[in-house]
């Protein structure tokens, strides 16, 4: 349900009904009346809760509208229990009724047919179309948020006037809340209309796919970034957006789901959602010669059919699960990979990519990390047993095929937080888990749940030892701080301005203001730096959303505890201390030949039992032995720290449009030659009937 409200408001929901039957077969009046009340306004608060039980009701036939029509049909009953068949009001209710519910489809058509005719076939962002079309604004959002519940709940006026004249035994009030219902609710039908037709409806999809093209034909994209995939992947494409706008070509982002352009963070970059393939495949993308795709995704195939520019995979992390080495890689023209790493793991794969066809161009999105700077420091500047040092652990998710080696929440989880938040001398803990964990396992869900009750525990445990104290000003002028900014970027968003809004006025206003996205960007540093000030440094935490970002986390942190993913190898970077659960219990030297990533980890089972280890190179870094490996490791895996990775982008960029603008010059050249070879077989008869001689002689 969500909450104990919300499975309060259930109860009363599923009782109120089989209470309104007693009470109209009793008959009371009052009765009746507290019944219908508790109903309607259950049922409201679980609608503006968005409860599970609302959703599923629907799909066992008992959807809002047949609880309003029992609602109705049982008033209808306590009249007729009353004595009241054979009064004016008793059929004024049934007319109302009757009229009232045909009233419900011109509603629900005029506001299917608005959301249609507004839901653009090309939604943009940072695009001007404005200038190209007319996009008129979006209806009021009163109008069509929850617009059938709206609707359905007009019924009120009329069913508290017939309960007044059944009370009373006067139609007066009866009459007065009838005309009240279908009067609002024909009012509301009329109201709805105009945004069908004329100027306050959007251009047909034929004019806005052709703004769409002449945008292109002047803007003239060079390098695409392609990405399909629900909204819980969304990241995958927000980690790639600021590579894209330190780019030397011209760049585009072309995504295919509505709920992904809804979710990707703020950019400069101009966007294009195109979620029709037919859509897609006629945009006139004659000018792009780099596309680079970030998941492999049956969708891809709308794009990889263009001849014209060349086919990047760039994935969105590099690490040794077998999705870094899938076989569907061969489609494409070439293949990125951050380090030597890579390339090495597709050539022991051996599943088709060609090693010519690797390209090593490091990671541009890993240039947040802070290096590793020694011992960690106490916070009045002392030596490392003054501060308690930070281990983070962050787990990957349990992926589809259930093999126990991909996540260590389930079978370690419990046993490294417990030895963590038990460690002497003590270390903070900040608990950040995969957003994917518990949606295929629910083993997962109930340890990651575990998992985080333990860390709660533990920080709340620990505001109470008196070997921690905290700066309560400090914190509160932190918190203070982080209202304030997020107030700020609230308002730069636009979000909380009271406006409707929808996806056509979107794409219309969805021009980046360069100032203000600039002013964003540094409003969340500060709200990262002032978040890390708003608890004390010994505090445990868990750490969900979007905020604060995983390098965030990264650079407060003094060591690692993760399992085999992309996470492992950008944490490497950073250069500190990490670990790895061997949740499949290969073994050390078996784990470490299998994943290359973790030759320079301390490798834990399942028991944790090595987490000293760890714990005793982050407190002693002279006692690391581990140190100059993750040196070589570092390079190994992601490449030389000269140049940088975004100049080493920028260059396969560049040479890989070269490649593609060659092959087009060639094809070209060939239909050129083709026509070429044609032509003396016509020129010469050409040339006789122009000279007035008879070419058939």
């Amino acid at each position: 349900m969500g909450s104990a409200a919300e499975l309060a408001a259930a109860a009363f929901m599923m009782l109120g009904f089989p209470a309104l039957m007693l009470a109209a077969l009793v008959p009371s009046v009052p009765a009746f009346a507290a019944a219908a009340a508790v109903t309607y306004l259950a049922d409201h608060y679980l609608h503006r809760k968005s409860s599970y039980l609302v959703n599923r009701l629907s799909k066992v036939r008992a959807g809002l509208s047949i609880r309003f029509l029992i609602r109705q049909l049982l008033l209808i009953l306590l009249l007729a229990r009353l004595g009241f068949a054979d009064d004016l009001i008793y059929y004024g209710a049934i007319a109302c009724f009757i009229a009232f519910y045909g009233l419900q489809a011109p509603h629900g058509a005029l506001v299917t047919l608005i959301r249609n005719r507004r839901r653009m076939p090309v939604a943009t962002r940072n695009i001007d179309l404005a200038s190209r079309i007319r996009i008129p604004d979006a209806p009021p959002r009163r109008l069509l948020h929850r617009s059938a519940e709206k609707m359905l709940h007009l019924d009120l006026a009329a069913v508290a006037g017939i309960l007044v004249s059944a009370s009373l035994e006067s139609a007066v009030a009866g009459f007065v809340g009838i005309g009240i219902t279908v009067g609002v609710g024909c009012l509301y039908v009329l109201t709805l209309v105009p945004y069908v037709r004329g100027a306050k409806t959007p251009p047909n999809a034929e004019r806005v796919l052709a703004a769409v093209d002449d945008w292109l034909a002047e803007y003239r994209p060079e390098t695409v970034l392609y990405f399909s995939g629900s909204k819980d992947s969304v990241y995958q494409v927000n980690m790639w957006l600021e590579t894209m706008e330190q780019l030397d070509s011209k760049p585009l982002i072309i995504l295919r789901e509505r709920a992904i352009l809804n979710n990707l963070a703020p950019t400069t970059v101009p966007v294009i959602c195109v979620p029709g393939g037919v859509h897609l495949m006629n945009l006139d993308l004659s000018n792009v010669r780099v596309a680079l795709y970030a998941a492999n995704v049956g969708k891809n195939i709308h794009l990889l059919r263009v001849p014209t520019m060349r086919h990047v995979f760039i994935g969105h992390g590099d690490s040794d699960k077998l999705a870094s080495v899938n076989p569907y890689s061969k489609v494409y023209d070439e293949v990125w990979t951050a380090g030597r790493a890579g390339r090495d793991r597709y050539a022991i794969a051996d599943v088709g990519v060609r090693d010519d066809d690797i390209v090593e161009v490091g990671r541009p999105q890993l240039a947040p990390i802070q290096t590793w700077q020694g011992a960690p420091q106490g916070s009045r500047g002392g030596a490392a047993d003054d501060r308690c040092p930070t281990v983070l652990y962050a787990p990957t998710w349990e992926g589809w095929d259930g093999n126990p080696g991909n996540t260590s929440i389930v079978l370690a989880g419990e046993n490294i937080v417990q030895k963590l938040v038990t460690a002497d001398p003590p270390v903070r803990v900040l608990y950040k888990p995969h957003p994917f964990t518990g949606t295929v396992s629910k083993e997962a869900g109930a340890a990651h749940r575990r998992i985080t009750a333990l860390v709660e525990q533990s920080a709340a445990a620990r505001a109470t030892d008196p070997r921690f104290t905290t700066d309560a000003a400090a914190q509160a002028a932190a918190k203070a701080e982080l209202a304030r900014i997020e107030a700020r970027l609230a308002e730069l968003s636009g979000k909380g301005n009271g406006k409707g809004g929808d996806e056509a006025e979107a794409t219309r206003d969805g021009l980046v203001d360069v100032a203000r996205h600039e002013e964003a960007a540094r409003l969340r540093a500060e709200w990262n730096a002032a978040y890390w000030r708003s608890f004390g440094e010994h505090e445990h935490r868990v750490i969900t959303g979007a905020e604060p970002r995983l390098y965030d986390c990264f650079n407060v942190s003094d060591a690692m505890v993760s399992d085999i993913s992309s996470v492992v190898s950008d944490f490497i970077a950073s250069g500190k201390p990490y670990a790895v659960t061997d949740s499949a219990e290969l073994g050390v030297e078996e784990f470490k030949r299998q994943n290359t990533a973790v030759r320079a980890a301390t490798i834990l089972s399942n028991s944790a039992a090595e987490l000293g280890e760890l714990l005793g190179a982050v407190r002693d870094p002279a006692a690391d032995p581990l140190a100059e490996d993750r040196g070589d490791l570092k390079r190994y895996l992601l490449g030389p720290d000269e140049p940088t990775s975004i100049d080493q982008f920028n260059t396969a960029v560049a040479n890989l449009a070269i490649k593609a603008e060659a092959r087009n010059v060639g094809q070209e050249s060939r239909v050129a030659a083709g026509a070429a070879e044609a032509e003396p077989a016509t020129v010469p008869a050409q040339r006789l009937a122009a000279a007035g001689d008879d070419v058939t002689a």
